[in-house]
């Protein structure tokens, strides 16, 4: 398995989860009350674009989060190893998501 591959992969992806944070910025910013608005629901819809783009955040955060800890797992060595039981997961399946950390077999149970 080509280590290099991979961190360049998950390089990529932290990359567009930067460009993602940028573009979203605008959407978690705090809702202010505009009188010339036309009322309570604008409000209210401006709120809802709130929470969707917090919450879009937090999914881009533990996205992140586990993007790092795959980093981390290729700089021990660990990377593209089942954590339960040490079987060497499919090349082509960690090309889809490195995050995972668990085999197909151990997965179903």
């Amino acid at each position: 398995m080509n280590a290099d591959r991979f961190q360049e992969l998950i390089a990529q992806m932290l990359a567009e989860l930067d460009r993602e944070d940028a573009r979203g910025q605008d959407g978690q910013s705090v809702v202010t009350l505009d009188q010339q608005a036309v009322g309570r629901l604008s409000r209210m819809d401006a709120l809802q674009s709130q929470a969707m783009a917090k919450a879009q955040q937090s999914r881009r955060d533990a996205r992140r989060t586990a993007l790092k800890s795959a980093l981390r797992r290729i700089d021990d060595g660990e990377f593209g190893w089942c954590e339960d039981c040490g079987d060497a997961m499919d090349e082509q399946r960690l090309l889809l998501n490195p995050t995972v950390v668990r085999c197909v077999s151990c997965i179903k149970g």
